[in-house]
């Protein structure tokens, strides 16, 4: 697909969203929730049908979705090869990693203040219970993984760091600095990619993260709905998770382990849960496969983006706004930038309540609004929005 195609009114993929009306509303939600492709619906409904006809002989069907959405999470991270385990949230499979390291020998996580919840919250309650969490400032970005890399010792379990910042929206560099710290200290590398996926492409090989972990999930730029994150395991991982689920057993070979320990299955398997519904992953395969119809690559899709990120970009700047109502960092290039435009204000609360009373949806992380755009979206749609943004900033505080 040429991306320039995507910039016109109507844009043409908007009739694939008609469910969600995207040509009728400013959505600007895409770095948090996408709209999802009507194909999506019709998967979402194949699901329920399946198990009307096939009660509990549905999970074969399902376990055939269920690959193909770890074929189409393994072509996003550029390893075709890696092992994927799936779960309904990053959260689950932060915690089963967790669960599998040598904490008591290596009490010591190493992270950074700029990440997101799932990882934020559940380091704070570790830390509580006596697991020493150093956490690296993001700022300033451009030295973070030197940071991180140095921060590494012989104590430390897992380095934990954002691909792409959830707050910001800037891109993490030279991650492959810290993966070479953590194999002369041999600790693992986790790196969150949920803000990475589809919007900045990623190659592990390239960026020597080849035996790293990596979590991520659908429900943003993917436009897979909730319910589709995953764990990329880095080839021939031994780790024996504590939280561990009976899925695992599916494909464990007891015979090829002792007797009187419990059993893990290969690849992503070896981390996998328990009984889920099934229905999110319908609908994650059939998007995935709506994307590889419509030439919606890793590199189209960042093409369009940063395309729109700059319309947004141009348009706040013409607004010229007082900048302690309503700013944003310039010293950034937007090639440094991921899925979605960050604008800083200490009324960004407010300002997302009134977007949303006028049409457009944005949400607020702090001080910081975001404004995320979509490959579905026109260019005059961006700047509607943006013109929005101009009259609740004008109209001062509340």
């Amino acid at each position: 697909m040429d991306p320039a195609s995507l910039h016109g009114s109507p844009n043409p993929l908007a009739s694939h969203y008609s469910r969600f009306r995207v040509s009728e509303r400013l959505l600007l939600t895409g770095h948090s929730h996408q709209a999802w492709p009507d194909r999506g619906f019709e998967a979402h409904s194949e699901a329920w049908l399946d198990a009307a006809r096939h009660v509990d002989d549905k999970w074969e069907a399902a376990f055939a979705r269920a690959e193909r959405v770890r074929e189409g999470f393994s072509r996003l991270v550029g390893d075709p090869g890696g092992g994927i385990a799936l779960a309904p949230n990053t959260h689950e499979l932060v915690v089963r990693l967790l669960s599998a390291l040598p904490l008591r020998t290596r009490p010591r996580l190493v992270t950074t203040d700029g990440e997101f919840h799932t990882i934020r919250r559940q380091l704070d309650r570790l830390a509580e219970e006596g697991l020493a969490v150093i956490r690296v400032a993001e700022a300033p970005l451009e030295s973070v993984a030197e940071r991180l890399a140095r921060a590494v010792d012989d104590r430390t379990a897992l380095v934990l760091v954002s691909a792409v910042f959830f707050d910001t929206g800037r891109i993490a560099r030279g991650l492959g600095e810290v993966a070479a710290s953590c194999r002369r200290h041999g600790a693992r590398l986790l790196v969150d990619a949920y803000h990475a996926l589809n919007v900045v492409p990623v190659s592990l090989a390239q960026e020597g993260l080849d035996d790293a972990f990596v979590v991520g999930g659908g429900y943003k730029y993917c436009q897979l709905g909730e319910g589709n994150c995953f764990l990329r395991l880095p080839r021939d991982t031994d780790l024996r998770p504590v939280v561990t689920g009976w899925f695992s057993e599916f494909t464990a070979l007891a015979e090829r382990q002792r007797r009187d320990e419990v059993a893990y299955g290969e690849g992503g398997d070896r981390f996998a849960g328990a009984t889920y519904d099934p229905t999110s992953h319908y609908r994650a395969a059939a998007v995935f496969e709506f994307f590889q119809e419509r030439g919606l690559t890793p590199a189209i899709l960042r093409q369009v983006s940063q395309h729109q990120v700059g319309v947004l970009a141009s348009a706040f700047d013409a607004l010229d706004l007082d900048p302690t109502v309503l700013s944003r960092d310039r010293g950034a290039p937007l090639s440094e930038v991921g899925g979605f435009l960050a604008l800083r204000s200490p009324a960004a609360t407010t300002l997302t309540r009134r977007l949303h009373a006028r049409g457009v949806l944005t949400d607020a992380r702090g001080e910081v609004l975001r404004l995320g755009p979509a490959p579905y979206l026109s260019d005059r749609q961006l700047r509607d929005a943006v013109e929005l943004v101009g009259d609740v900033a004008r109209e001062g505080p509340t």
